[in-house]
């Protein structure tokens, strides 16, 4: 049995723990509730130039936009959205392994595809597989602006323009609430569904609609990117969130039962002395 000594050691180092996880808890609840403006925020913009594109580019006859059809594919690009960082409960995990699986049951060699990794997490996790990451960002904050995103978001597109594949699929973890998360996996290029679920108008414009589009479609397959790390990290700062609330709360638990043990040792030690006392008084006797 463990000695008072080990017991209150365990005490004290829980209540310390549970300091440290309470305090994360209450930074990443800031976090959170910013980043769900954030992306919420950021929703007006995308379903605007998402109707702008789609009505230019089915309102306008004899358009062929590469980005607009779909063509042969020999190679298939990934981008993934994960965190930097551990401490998230089941966040990085989760679509991790939806991407795995994926990749697993659709490609029979790295040859076949091309993986993008937005977070350290996830980039850890391709390159100790050996899988074919072509291209990383790490150290992004927990509140991005576009800037941060801007050149890998371009390159990515450019790859799909340029051929290094021919169809792109976006995974990151889209915001429910506090206590959900669900992985989400799209097909961001081609865009061959832009005008499926919007509402299509009419607009005047100038010059001619390849033109525009030649500059609107890249710009709106960056912003499909940027909404869904806005998304995710407000997705990561709730699961962070919840993770240091369990974490206090088992702390909390794990305090309450030494105490418990703690007690008890030192009222039998007590119950032992005073037994020892009567006893050698009733031997003097």
């Amino acid at each position: 049995m463990a000695s008072l000594r080990d017991i209150k050691s365990k005490i004290n180092s829980t209540k310390k723990t549970s300091q440290i996880t309470k305090a994360m808890q209450m930074v990443y609840s800031a976090k959170w509730s910013r980043g769900v403006m954030s992306a919420k925020a950021f929703v007006p913009y995308m379903e605007k130039i998402r109707e702008v594109t789609a009505s230019i580019a089915h309102g306008s006859k004899g358009i062929a936009h590469p980005m607009l059809q779909a063509r042969p594919v020999k190679k298939t690009g990934y981008l993934v959205i994960t965190s930097d960082r551990g401490l998230a409960g089941a966040y990085n995990s989760n679509v991790l392994r939806r991407v795995f699986q994926t990749i697993q049951s659709k490609h029979k060699s790295n040859d076949e595809f091309a993986i993008i990794a937005i977070g350290r997490i996830g980039r850890d996790f391709f390159v100790k597989r050996g899988m074919n990451v072509v291209q990383d960002i790490v150290g992004i904050s927990d509140l991005p602006v576009f800037a941060d995103i801007k050149d890998i978001a371009s390159s990515t597109v450019g790859m799909f323009a340029d051929g290094t594949f021919d169809e792109l699929h976006l995974y990151y973890t889209h915001y429910v609430s506090a206590i959900q998360q669900d992985v989400t996996g799209q097909q961001l290029l081609p865009l061959t569904d832009i005008g499926t679920s919007t509402k299509l108008m009419s607009y005047e414009f100038e010059p001619s609609a390849e033109e525009i589009l030649e500059v609107l479609l890249p710009q709106y397959a960056e912003s499909l990117i940027y909404g869904a790390l806005l998304d995710s990290k407000a997705s990561e700062c709730a699961a962070r969130m919840t993770a240091m609330k369990n974490a206090t709360d088992n702390a909390t638990e794990l305090i309450n039962s030494y105490s418990l043990i703690y007690n008890r040792a030192r009222q039998a030690a007590i119950t032992q002395e005073i037994t020892e006392i009567v006893g050698g008084a009733a031997a003097l006797e």
